[in-house]
Formats: C-alpha cells, sequence, structure tokens
C-alpha cells in the first residue's frame, strides 16, 4: 500500500487542480495520488497557513529563513513565500512525486525562488532557521513525528518559532508535551474543529 511518505511512490499518477486563496492571494495548485491531502488542501493545512501568517504579521516578522517540513506539493511554503516575499523558504519532503509536484506549482504561482529538497526528516536540511513550519506524517509514526521537533529544536535560530497543526484525535496532547519539554515552552495558539495550532519559541 502507497503512502504520502513514500520516497518514490510507485502508484499511477492521477494529477488534479486545486484552487486557493489565503491572505488575498488566489493559487493554483497540482495534486496527484500517493501524496498528502491529494483531493483538497486540508483543514489542518489551512490552519496553520491562517494562524502563522496572522502570528508572524502581529510580530512584525517578515523575513529570516523558513522551513515547510514534510511540503508535499508545497502549499504551506509557496504561500508563505507569495505573502513574506523577503524571506528565504525551504520546502523539504521525502516523496519524490510531491516534490516534483513543489517543483511545478512554486513556478507556476509566481515563487520560483525557494529551495525544495528531498530529505528523510532533517537528514539533508543545511543552516538555520527563523521559522519552522509543519503539518507532520501522523501515519509514520510517533518517532517520526517528535524527530521532525527535535530536528527544529537543533536548527533553530535564538528566537525563532516552530508551528504545528495536529488534530487532537491524532496525538495534537502528546505533541504538546514533547514541544514543550524540549522547548520549555508551548502555546495552542488556535483550536479549531479539533485541531490545534501549537507555537513553540526557542530561547534567545
Amino acid at each position: 500500500m502507497a503512502h504520502y511518505f513514500d520516497e518514490n511512490p510507485t502508484t499511477p499518477s492521477g494529477p488534479k487542480t486545486i484552487e486557493a486563496r489565503f491572505h488575498g492571494i488566489d493559487f493554483v495548485f497540482t495534486s496527484d495520488s500517493a501524496v498528502f491531502s491529494k483531493k483538497q488542501i486540508d483543514f489542518g493545512t489551512k490552519l496553520l497557513l491562517d494562524t502563522a501568517i496572522l502570528d508572524l504579521h502581529t510580530r512584525c516578522i517578515k523575513k529570516g529563513r523558513l522551513l515547510d517540513m514534510g511540503c508535499g506539493y508545497g502549499v504551506i511554503g509557496i504561500t508563505m513565500k507569495r505573502v513574506f516575499p523577503a524571506m528565504d523558504v525551504v520546502l523539504a519532503d521525502i516523496n519524490q512525486r510531491a516534490l516534483t509536484l513543489a517543483q511545478e506549482n512554486a513556478k507556476s504561482n509566481h515563487s520560483p525562488f525557494v529551495t525544495i529538497l528531498p530529505s528523510d526528516g532533517w537528514e539533508k536540511i543545511e543552516g538555520s532557521f527563523d521559522v519552522v513550519m509543519t503539518n507532520p506524517p501522523v501515519r509514520a509514526g510517533k518517532k517520526t513525528v517528535f524527530a521532525f521537533y527535535d530536528g527544529a529544536f537543533e536548527n533553530l535560530n535564538p528566537g525563532g518559532f516552530l508551528y504545528v497543526v495536529l488534530q487532537k484525535k491524532q496525538g495534537a496532547p502528546s505533541s504538546f508535551s514533547h514541544m514543550e519539554e524540549l522547548f520549555g515552552n508551548c502555546e495552542i495558539v488556535k483550536k479549531e474543529a479539533g485541531y490545534w495550532i501549537m507555537r513553540s519559541q526557542k530561547s534567545k
């Protein structure tokens, strides 16, 4: 059975076009089989984007280095680059089909100047970041999900933020506890329809 966290999916291709609007900007994304949320942009990703964009604007953070960890076909990273064009945005995923889509979507959504990397977790990601955002692959298991947070803690600059979206029923409380222990803080910025948006900040 194919999963969206497989490195080289063998499921037959079936491209799909998805329209979206974030922060007053229209987007058109191409999705496909064997990638996360292939039929539509999932509610958690939408909530994460809306919440993080508002939070960063409130904090007057408009530049720096941002990582979309487990980027899929690129919705988070591409949207953030359009909303915050001065940011240096990196997208990373293990799924080669998703990465090819992310490349295409970056070009078609006027965001060609993003970096898109094949990486199993943090394996091939270099440098430090000011913001890390993730809708983690819960089906890959808690060990994989927590490794995303551990890597974020190691690779965030002092004062940097980790934003995470998870459903309560898919482990948000345990993720909250792990992030709180790791960073010394974690805040539930938003709760809606069973989804939690969690934010931790690395000490300055």
